[in-house]
Protein backbone atom coordinates (compact mmCIF):
# COMPACT_ATOMS: atom_id res chain seq x y z
CA UNK A 1 0.00 0.00 0.00
CA UNK A 2 2.65 2.40 0.78
CA UNK A 3 4.45 2.07 -2.48
CA UNK A 4 1.27 2.09 -4.21
CA UNK A 5 0.88 5.57 -2.43
CA UNK A 6 3.99 6.49 -3.27
CA UNK A 7 4.01 5.76 -6.87
CA UNK A 8 0.75 7.59 -7.46
CA UNK A 9 2.60 11.18 -5.89
CA UNK A 10 5.05 10.61 -8.31
CA UNK A 11 2.83 9.91 -11.01
CA UNK A 12 1.01 13.34 -9.90
CA UNK A 13 4.37 15.14 -9.52
CA UNK A 14 5.17 14.60 -12.90
CA UNK A 15 1.84 15.41 -14.68
CA UNK A 16 1.64 18.78 -16.25
CA UNK A 17 -0.50 19.39 -18.61
CA UNK A 18 0.72 21.37 -22.02
CA UNK A 19 3.55 20.69 -23.81
CA UNK A 20 7.00 20.57 -22.63
CA UNK A 21 9.26 23.35 -24.48
CA UNK A 22 11.54 22.01 -26.84
CA UNK A 23 14.78 24.83 -27.66
CA UNK A 24 14.18 25.86 -31.54
CA UNK A 25 16.83 23.98 -33.58
CA UNK A 26 19.44 26.48 -34.85
CA UNK A 27 20.36 27.03 -38.08
CA UNK A 28 22.09 24.77 -40.25
CA UNK A 29 23.75 27.42 -42.38
CA UNK A 30 27.84 27.21 -42.07
CA UNK A 31 28.71 30.87 -43.05
CA UNK A 32 27.05 34.16 -43.09
CA UNK A 33 27.89 35.50 -47.04
CA UNK A 34 26.67 32.98 -50.28
CA UNK A 35 29.60 30.70 -50.99
CA UNK A 36 32.92 30.89 -48.81
CA UNK A 37 33.21 33.71 -45.93
CA UNK A 38 36.19 35.08 -46.38
CA UNK A 39 39.50 34.65 -44.13
CA UNK A 40 41.00 38.20 -44.06
CA UNK A 41 40.71 42.17 -45.43
CA UNK A 42 43.54 43.56 -47.77
CA UNK A 43 46.79 45.24 -46.53
CA UNK A 44 46.90 49.09 -46.50
CA UNK A 45 50.45 51.36 -46.05
CA UNK A 46 49.53 54.10 -42.72
CA UNK A 47 47.96 53.89 -39.63
CA UNK A 48 45.10 51.55 -39.44
CA UNK A 49 45.87 49.89 -42.60
CA UNK A 50 46.51 46.73 -40.93
CA UNK A 51 45.00 43.60 -42.97
CA UNK A 52 42.29 42.03 -40.18
CA UNK A 53 42.17 38.36 -40.07
CA UNK A 54 38.95 36.53 -39.35
CA UNK A 55 39.43 33.29 -36.99
CA UNK A 56 36.75 30.60 -37.47
CA UNK A 57 35.46 29.64 -33.73
CA UNK A 58 37.78 32.47 -32.08
CA UNK A 59 36.13 33.21 -28.57
CA UNK A 60 35.23 36.56 -27.51
CA UNK A 61 36.75 38.05 -24.21
CA UNK A 62 34.55 39.59 -22.50
CA UNK A 63 35.93 42.54 -22.18
CA UNK A 64 36.98 42.55 -25.86
CA UNK A 65 37.56 46.57 -25.92
CA UNK A 66 40.69 46.15 -24.36
CA UNK A 67 42.28 44.57 -27.76
CA UNK A 68 41.67 48.70 -28.99
CA UNK A 69 45.03 49.04 -26.16
CA UNK A 70 43.39 52.19 -25.15
CA UNK A 71 43.18 52.92 -21.45
CA UNK A 72 41.08 56.14 -21.30
CA UNK A 73 38.56 53.68 -23.23
CA UNK A 74 39.01 50.94 -20.74
CA UNK A 75 38.44 53.37 -17.51
CA UNK A 76 35.37 55.14 -19.42
CA UNK A 77 34.05 52.08 -19.45
CA UNK A 78 34.06 50.63 -16.78
CA UNK A 79 32.61 53.99 -14.85
CA UNK A 80 29.87 53.23 -17.45
CA UNK A 81 28.92 50.20 -16.57
CA UNK A 82 28.74 50.88 -12.82
CA UNK A 83 26.88 54.36 -13.25
CA UNK A 84 25.08 53.88 -16.48
CA UNK A 85 21.10 54.08 -14.72
CA UNK A 86 19.83 51.52 -17.80
CA UNK A 87 22.36 49.38 -16.02
CA UNK A 88 20.54 49.71 -12.91
CA UNK A 89 17.22 49.30 -14.33
CA UNK A 90 17.88 46.24 -15.97
CA UNK A 91 19.04 44.80 -12.95
CA UNK A 92 15.84 46.10 -11.22
CA UNK A 93 13.67 44.37 -13.48
CA UNK A 94 15.63 41.20 -13.03
CA UNK A 95 15.36 41.33 -9.67
CA UNK A 96 11.63 41.73 -9.41
CA UNK A 97 11.09 38.67 -12.06
CA UNK A 98 12.89 36.74 -9.48
CA UNK A 99 10.75 37.46 -6.70
CA UNK A 100 7.93 36.93 -8.88
CA UNK A 101 8.62 33.49 -10.01
CA UNK A 102 9.38 32.74 -5.76
CA UNK A 103 5.97 34.11 -5.04
CA UNK A 104 4.57 31.64 -7.67
CA UNK A 105 6.68 28.72 -6.09
CA UNK A 106 4.75 29.37 -2.35
CA UNK A 107 1.50 27.63 -4.09
CA UNK A 108 3.28 24.32 -3.85
CA UNK A 109 2.97 24.63 -0.11
CA UNK A 110 -0.15 24.96 2.00
CA UNK A 111 -0.86 28.10 3.09
CA UNK A 112 -1.54 28.40 7.17
CA UNK A 113 -3.23 31.20 8.60
CA UNK A 114 -3.94 32.29 12.28
CA UNK A 115 -6.18 34.92 13.89
CA UNK A 116 -8.36 35.69 16.76
CA UNK A 117 -11.80 36.90 16.99
CA UNK A 118 -13.08 38.72 20.62
CA UNK A 119 -16.86 40.08 21.24
CA UNK A 120 -19.05 41.33 23.43
CA UNK A 121 -22.28 40.34 23.51
CA UNK A 122 -26.19 40.89 24.89
CA UNK A 123 -28.79 37.96 24.19
CA UNK A 124 -32.36 39.12 23.38
CA UNK A 125 -33.95 37.60 26.75
CA UNK A 126 -36.85 37.88 25.69
CA UNK A 127 -36.40 35.66 22.70
CA UNK A 128 -33.40 33.22 23.38
CA UNK A 129 -32.30 32.07 26.53
CA UNK A 130 -28.61 33.20 28.10
CA UNK A 131 -25.85 31.65 26.36
CA UNK A 132 -23.97 31.54 29.56
CA UNK A 133 -24.67 28.88 32.39
CA UNK A 134 -25.11 32.00 35.13
CA UNK A 135 -28.00 33.12 32.86
CA UNK A 136 -26.84 36.78 32.75
CA UNK A 137 -27.41 37.85 29.28
CA UNK A 138 -24.37 39.57 28.84
CA UNK A 139 -21.84 37.37 27.40
CA UNK A 140 -17.91 37.21 26.02
CA UNK A 141 -16.50 34.71 23.40
CA UNK A 142 -12.77 34.43 22.47
CA UNK A 143 -11.90 32.94 19.63
CA UNK A 144 -8.74 32.09 18.18
CA UNK A 145 -8.18 29.86 15.13
CA UNK A 146 -5.83 28.37 12.54
CA UNK A 147 -7.03 28.04 9.03
CA UNK A 148 -4.85 25.71 6.88
CA UNK A 149 -5.50 25.66 2.80
CA UNK A 150 -3.57 23.69 0.14
CA UNK A 151 -4.67 23.04 -3.35
CA UNK A 152 -2.70 19.46 -4.87
CA UNK A 153 -1.11 20.51 -8.42
CA UNK A 154 -2.17 18.04 -9.95
CA UNK A 155 -2.23 18.87 -13.36
CA UNK A 156 0.58 21.27 -12.94
CA UNK A 157 -1.10 24.49 -13.43
CA UNK A 158 1.06 25.62 -10.82
CA UNK A 159 4.20 24.38 -12.15
CA UNK A 160 3.45 25.66 -16.03
CA UNK A 161 2.82 29.23 -14.26
CA UNK A 162 6.15 29.08 -12.47
CA UNK A 163 8.10 27.71 -15.51
CA UNK A 164 5.94 30.74 -17.31
CA UNK A 165 7.89 32.81 -14.76
CA UNK A 166 11.02 31.35 -14.86
CA UNK A 167 11.10 32.08 -18.34
CA UNK A 168 10.11 35.41 -17.79
CA UNK A 169 12.82 36.31 -15.55
CA UNK A 170 15.65 34.50 -18.00
CA UNK A 171 14.58 36.93 -20.49
CA UNK A 172 15.30 39.68 -18.35
CA UNK A 173 18.59 38.02 -17.33
CA UNK A 174 19.44 38.10 -21.02
CA UNK A 175 17.74 41.57 -21.73
CA UNK A 176 20.28 42.61 -19.49
CA UNK A 177 23.02 41.04 -20.92
CA UNK A 178 21.83 43.02 -23.63
CA UNK A 179 22.37 46.11 -22.40
CA UNK A 180 25.71 45.61 -21.11
CA UNK A 181 26.50 44.88 -24.62
CA UNK A 182 24.72 47.48 -26.04
CA UNK A 183 25.91 49.60 -23.70
CA UNK A 184 29.81 48.73 -24.19
CA UNK A 185 29.45 48.70 -27.62
CA UNK A 186 27.92 52.31 -27.70
CA UNK A 187 30.55 53.43 -25.82
CA UNK A 188 33.34 52.27 -27.88
CA UNK A 189 31.72 53.81 -30.65
CA UNK A 190 31.22 56.88 -29.69
CA UNK A 191 34.70 57.18 -28.63
CA UNK A 192 36.08 56.26 -31.67
CA UNK A 193 33.38 59.21 -33.44
CA UNK A 194 34.53 61.71 -31.09
CA UNK A 195 38.46 60.33 -32.14
CA UNK A 196 37.28 60.57 -36.05
CA UNK A 197 35.90 64.35 -35.40
CA UNK A 198 38.70 65.80 -33.50
CA UNK A 199 40.78 64.30 -36.60
CA UNK A 200 38.53 65.78 -38.78
CA UNK A 201 38.85 69.17 -36.83
CA UNK A 202 42.56 69.25 -36.95
CA UNK A 203 42.67 68.00 -40.78
CA UNK A 204 40.20 70.97 -41.18
CA UNK A 205 42.21 73.84 -39.16
CA UNK A 206 45.42 72.24 -41.14
CA UNK A 207 43.63 73.52 -44.49
CA UNK A 208 42.43 76.58 -43.13
CA UNK A 209 45.83 77.39 -42.32
CA UNK A 210 47.29 76.65 -45.41
CA UNK A 211 44.29 78.49 -47.08
CA UNK A 212 45.41 81.67 -44.41
CA UNK A 213 49.20 81.14 -45.81
CA UNK A 214 47.77 81.17 -49.20
CA UNK A 215 46.03 84.19 -49.31
CA UNK A 216 48.38 86.12 -47.68
CA UNK A 217 50.85 85.48 -50.08
CA UNK A 218 48.99 85.94 -53.15
CA UNK A 219 47.68 89.59 -50.88
CA UNK A 220 51.56 90.58 -51.47
CA UNK A 221 51.43 89.24 -54.61
CA UNK A 222 48.47 91.51 -55.93
CA UNK A 223 50.43 94.31 -53.87
CA UNK A 224 53.29 94.05 -56.25
CA UNK A 225 51.18 93.65 -59.51
CA UNK A 226 51.61 89.91 -60.13
CA UNK A 227 47.52 88.74 -59.59
CA UNK A 228 44.98 90.29 -59.96
CA UNK A 229 41.90 91.11 -57.69
CA UNK A 230 40.35 88.10 -58.61
CA UNK A 231 42.72 85.71 -58.04
CA UNK A 232 42.55 87.38 -54.32
CA UNK A 233 38.87 87.10 -54.14
CA UNK A 234 38.73 83.89 -54.81
CA UNK A 235 41.14 82.39 -52.57
CA UNK A 236 38.99 84.90 -50.14
CA UNK A 237 36.22 82.58 -50.87
CA UNK A 238 38.01 79.55 -50.32
CA UNK A 239 39.27 80.40 -47.07
CA UNK A 240 35.79 81.40 -45.93
CA UNK A 241 34.63 77.95 -47.42
CA UNK A 242 36.68 76.09 -45.33
CA UNK A 243 36.11 77.91 -42.39
CA UNK A 244 32.64 77.44 -42.78
CA UNK A 245 33.13 73.49 -42.62
CA UNK A 246 34.47 73.92 -39.10
CA UNK A 247 31.48 74.73 -36.56
CA UNK A 248 29.68 72.23 -37.91
CA UNK A 249 32.08 69.50 -36.77
CA UNK A 250 32.61 71.76 -33.68
CA UNK A 251 28.72 70.90 -32.82
CA UNK A 252 28.93 67.28 -33.36
CA UNK A 253 32.43 66.76 -31.46
CA UNK A 254 30.24 68.75 -28.53
CA UNK A 255 27.49 67.05 -28.82
CA UNK A 256 29.78 63.39 -29.00
CA UNK A 257 30.72 64.37 -25.91
CA UNK A 258 27.34 64.68 -24.08
CA UNK A 259 26.71 61.56 -25.37
CA UNK A 260 30.01 59.79 -24.38
CA UNK A 261 28.86 62.14 -20.46
CA UNK A 262 25.06 60.54 -20.31
CA UNK A 263 26.77 56.97 -21.19
CA UNK A 264 29.09 56.77 -18.09
CA UNK A 265 25.70 58.02 -16.41
CA UNK A 266 27.36 61.49 -15.72
CA UNK A 267 25.69 64.93 -16.69
CA UNK A 268 27.44 67.04 -19.26
CA UNK A 269 29.18 69.47 -17.12
CA UNK A 270 30.85 66.50 -16.25
CA UNK A 271 34.45 65.80 -18.17
CA UNK A 272 34.93 62.60 -19.56
CA UNK A 273 38.49 61.61 -21.18
CA UNK A 274 38.90 62.78 -24.26
CA UNK A 275 39.45 60.33 -27.54
CA UNK A 276 42.27 60.81 -30.17
CA UNK A 277 42.44 58.03 -33.09
CA UNK A 278 46.45 57.78 -32.86
CA UNK A 279 45.59 56.54 -29.02
CA UNK A 280 43.71 53.42 -30.08
CA UNK A 281 45.18 50.66 -32.18
CA UNK A 282 42.94 48.26 -34.70
CA UNK A 283 42.91 44.43 -33.85
CA UNK A 284 44.08 41.71 -35.89
CA UNK A 285 42.58 39.36 -35.59
CA UNK A 286 38.75 39.01 -35.30
CA UNK A 287 36.28 36.30 -34.40
CA UNK A 288 33.34 34.60 -36.69
CA UNK A 289 31.25 32.55 -34.69
CA UNK A 290 29.19 29.52 -36.53
CA UNK A 291 25.79 30.53 -37.18
CA UNK A 292 25.12 27.13 -34.68
CA UNK A 293 26.67 29.06 -31.91
CA UNK A 294 25.48 32.69 -32.55
CA UNK A 295 21.72 31.56 -31.42
CA UNK A 296 23.77 30.92 -27.87
CA UNK A 297 25.57 34.12 -27.59
CA UNK A 298 23.60 36.77 -28.73
CA UNK A 299 21.30 38.10 -25.61
CA UNK A 300 18.56 39.12 -28.34
CA UNK A 301 17.75 35.54 -29.60
CA UNK A 302 18.26 34.22 -26.03
CA UNK A 303 15.48 36.71 -24.85
CA UNK A 304 13.42 35.80 -27.62
CA UNK A 305 13.84 31.93 -26.93
CA UNK A 306 12.92 32.38 -22.95
CA UNK A 307 9.61 34.76 -24.33
CA UNK A 308 8.62 31.53 -26.26
CA UNK A 309 9.35 29.29 -23.42
CA UNK A 310 7.26 31.43 -21.01
CA UNK A 311 3.96 31.45 -24.25
CA UNK A 312 4.84 27.72 -24.24
CA UNK A 313 3.98 27.59 -20.36
CA UNK A 314 1.55 29.58 -20.76
CA UNK A 315 -0.61 26.92 -22.93
CA UNK A 316 -0.27 24.37 -19.89
CA UNK A 317 -1.99 27.18 -18.21
CA UNK A 318 -4.96 27.75 -19.94
CA UNK A 319 -5.29 23.40 -20.69
CA UNK A 320 -5.39 23.24 -17.13
CA UNK A 321 -7.99 25.83 -15.96
CA UNK A 322 -10.32 23.31 -18.72
CA UNK A 323 -9.43 20.56 -15.66
CA UNK A 324 -11.37 20.10 -12.37
CA UNK A 325 -9.52 21.26 -9.44
CA UNK A 326 -8.91 19.73 -5.84
CA UNK A 327 -9.32 22.02 -3.05
CA UNK A 328 -7.58 20.67 0.45
CA UNK A 329 -8.50 22.96 4.17
CA UNK A 330 -9.04 22.73 7.75
CA UNK A 331 -9.89 24.18 10.09
CA UNK A 332 -8.74 24.47 13.94
CA UNK A 333 -9.15 26.50 16.96
CA UNK A 334 -10.69 27.13 20.84
CA UNK A 335 -13.99 29.54 21.65
CA UNK A 336 -14.50 30.02 25.15
CA UNK A 337 -16.00 33.11 27.16
CA UNK A 338 -13.21 34.05 28.73
CA UNK A 339 -9.22 33.64 27.79
CA UNK A 340 -8.44 31.43 31.30
CA UNK A 341 -11.18 28.96 30.01
CA UNK A 342 -9.95 29.04 25.98
CA UNK A 343 -8.37 25.81 26.49
CA UNK A 344 -10.54 23.65 28.94
CA UNK A 345 -12.15 20.65 27.71
CA UNK A 346 -15.00 20.92 25.21
CA UNK A 347 -13.57 24.39 23.96
CA UNK A 348 -12.02 23.50 21.07
CA UNK A 349 -13.12 23.05 17.58
CA UNK A 350 -11.86 21.61 13.97
CA UNK A 351 -12.67 21.02 10.65
CA UNK A 352 -11.37 18.79 7.53
CA UNK A 353 -12.45 19.52 3.72
CA UNK A 354 -12.21 18.65 0.41
CA UNK A 355 -13.66 19.36 -2.65
CA UNK A 356 -13.27 19.02 -6.09
CA UNK A 357 -14.25 22.16 -8.77
CA UNK A 358 -14.40 22.21 -12.50
CA UNK A 359 -15.97 24.28 -15.32
CA UNK A 360 -19.32 22.98 -16.59
CA UNK A 361 -20.15 25.65 -19.12
CA UNK A 362 -18.57 29.18 -19.67
CA UNK A 363 -20.03 30.21 -22.98
CA UNK A 364 -16.33 29.04 -24.51
CA UNK A 365 -14.30 31.35 -22.46
CA UNK A 366 -11.88 28.67 -21.38
CA UNK A 367 -11.13 27.11 -24.52
CA UNK A 368 -10.86 30.50 -26.32
CA UNK A 369 -8.23 31.50 -23.72
CA UNK A 370 -6.67 28.22 -24.62
CA UNK A 371 -6.53 29.22 -28.60
CA UNK A 372 -5.51 32.65 -27.58
CA UNK A 373 -2.25 31.21 -25.26
CA UNK A 374 -1.69 28.86 -28.66
CA UNK A 375 -1.46 31.68 -31.05
CA UNK A 376 0.63 34.01 -28.76
CA UNK A 377 3.45 31.17 -28.83
CA UNK A 378 2.55 30.62 -32.54
CA UNK A 379 3.70 34.86 -32.92
CA UNK A 380 6.68 34.33 -30.41
CA UNK A 381 8.08 31.47 -32.29
CA UNK A 382 7.93 33.98 -35.45
CA UNK A 383 9.45 36.61 -33.48
CA UNK A 384 12.25 34.22 -32.44
CA UNK A 385 12.37 33.22 -36.19
CA UNK A 386 13.31 36.86 -37.27
CA UNK A 387 15.30 37.77 -33.98
CA UNK A 388 17.61 34.77 -35.35
CA UNK A 389 17.39 36.26 -39.20
CA UNK A 390 18.00 39.99 -38.04
CA UNK A 391 21.23 38.21 -36.07
CA UNK A 392 22.33 36.79 -39.05
CA UNK A 393 22.11 39.97 -41.17
CA UNK A 394 23.84 41.82 -38.59
CA UNK A 395 26.61 39.94 -38.67
CA UNK A 396 26.81 39.30 -42.60
CA UNK A 397 26.61 43.12 -42.79
CA UNK A 398 29.31 43.60 -40.30
CA UNK A 399 31.38 41.35 -42.17
CA UNK A 400 30.41 43.34 -45.35
CA UNK A 401 31.28 46.74 -43.96
CA UNK A 402 34.76 45.28 -42.94
CA UNK A 403 35.66 44.02 -45.98
CA UNK A 404 34.84 47.49 -47.56
CA UNK A 405 36.12 49.72 -45.21
CA UNK A 406 39.54 48.01 -45.83
CA UNK A 407 39.01 48.67 -49.70
CA UNK A 408 37.93 52.01 -48.89
CA UNK A 409 40.65 52.84 -46.66
CA UNK A 410 43.37 51.42 -48.91
CA UNK A 411 41.58 53.75 -52.06
CA UNK A 412 41.55 57.20 -49.18
CA UNK A 413 45.48 56.51 -48.70
CA UNK A 414 46.15 56.49 -51.90
CA UNK A 415 44.05 59.40 -52.87
CA UNK A 416 45.05 61.20 -50.06
CA UNK A 417 48.45 60.81 -50.85
CA UNK A 418 48.20 61.47 -54.48
CA UNK A 419 46.34 64.65 -53.85
CA UNK A 420 49.24 65.69 -51.33
CA UNK A 421 52.03 65.05 -54.35
CA UNK A 422 49.59 66.67 -56.96
CA UNK A 423 49.21 69.94 -54.68
CA UNK A 424 52.69 70.12 -53.85
CA UNK A 425 53.78 70.15 -57.72
CA UNK A 426 51.11 72.73 -58.84
CA UNK A 427 52.50 75.16 -55.86
CA UNK A 428 55.84 74.38 -57.21
CA UNK A 429 54.63 75.51 -60.47
CA UNK A 430 52.20 78.26 -59.24
CA UNK A 431 55.59 79.56 -58.26
CA UNK A 432 57.46 79.32 -61.05
CA UNK A 433 54.32 80.56 -62.83
CA UNK A 434 53.78 77.39 -64.66
CA UNK A 435 50.34 77.04 -64.14
CA UNK A 436 47.35 79.37 -63.44
CA UNK A 437 46.39 80.28 -59.61
CA UNK A 438 42.71 77.72 -60.33
CA UNK A 439 44.69 75.07 -60.99
CA UNK A 440 46.15 75.45 -57.20
CA UNK A 441 42.27 75.53 -55.90
CA UNK A 442 41.79 72.41 -57.54
CA UNK A 443 44.43 71.25 -56.15
CA UNK A 444 44.02 72.65 -52.68
CA UNK A 445 40.30 71.22 -52.43
CA UNK A 446 41.25 67.90 -53.40
CA UNK A 447 43.80 67.20 -51.24
CA UNK A 448 41.13 68.63 -47.98
CA UNK A 449 38.60 66.29 -49.17
CA UNK A 450 40.85 63.75 -49.37
CA UNK A 451 42.45 64.12 -46.12
CA UNK A 452 38.82 64.45 -44.39
CA UNK A 453 37.61 60.99 -46.10
CA UNK A 454 41.27 59.45 -44.87
CA UNK A 455 40.23 60.09 -41.26
CA UNK A 456 36.83 58.68 -42.13
CA UNK A 457 37.89 56.01 -43.37
CA UNK A 458 40.17 55.10 -40.49
CA UNK A 459 37.33 56.04 -37.92
CA UNK A 460 35.12 53.69 -40.01
CA UNK A 461 37.28 50.72 -39.76
CA UNK A 462 37.48 51.01 -36.05
CA UNK A 463 33.82 51.60 -35.47
CA UNK A 464 32.93 48.35 -37.84
CA UNK A 465 35.05 46.33 -35.66
CA UNK A 466 33.68 47.10 -32.93
CA UNK A 467 30.53 46.67 -34.52
CA UNK A 468 31.15 43.21 -35.49
CA UNK A 469 32.19 42.38 -31.80
CA UNK A 470 29.02 43.75 -30.56
CA UNK A 471 26.80 41.86 -33.27
CA UNK A 472 28.76 38.55 -32.68
CA UNK A 473 27.25 38.47 -28.83
CA UNK A 474 29.66 40.97 -27.01
CA UNK A 475 31.38 37.58 -24.90
CA UNK A 476 29.09 38.90 -21.74
CA UNK A 477 29.68 34.66 -21.50
CA UNK A 478 33.34 35.21 -20.49
CA UNK A 479 33.24 38.10 -18.46
CA UNK A 480 32.84 37.72 -14.72
CA UNK A 481 29.56 37.82 -13.58
CA UNK A 482 29.40 40.01 -10.99
CA UNK A 483 30.31 42.95 -13.35
CA UNK A 484 27.20 43.43 -14.25
CA UNK A 485 25.51 40.97 -11.91
CA UNK A 486 21.68 42.26 -10.11
CA UNK A 487 21.97 44.20 -7.06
Amino acid sequence: MRKTSLSLAVLLAGCAVGPDFKRPDPPAATGYMPGADQVRTVATGGPFGASQRFVQEMDIPGQWWTLFHSQPLNDLIEQSIKANPNITAAQAALRQARENTLAQKGSYFPQVSGGIAASRNLTPIAALSPAGPTGNPYYSLITPSLSVSFVPDVFGANRRAVESLDAQADNLKFQLEATYVTLTANVVTGALQEASLRGQIDATRETIKAESDLLGILRKQYDLGQVSMADVAAQEATLAQAQATLPPLEKQLAQQRDALSALAGRLPSEEVARFQLADVKLPADLPVTLPSKLVEQRPDIRAAEETLHSASAQIGVAIAARIPQITLSANIGNSASSVSNLFTPGTNFWTLAGGITGPIFTGGTLLHKQRAAEAAFDQAAAQYKSTVISAMQNVADTLHALQSDADALAAANASEQAAGRSLAIVRKQLELGQVAYLALLNAEQTYALARVAQVQAQAARLSDTAGLFQALGGGWWNRPAEVVAAK
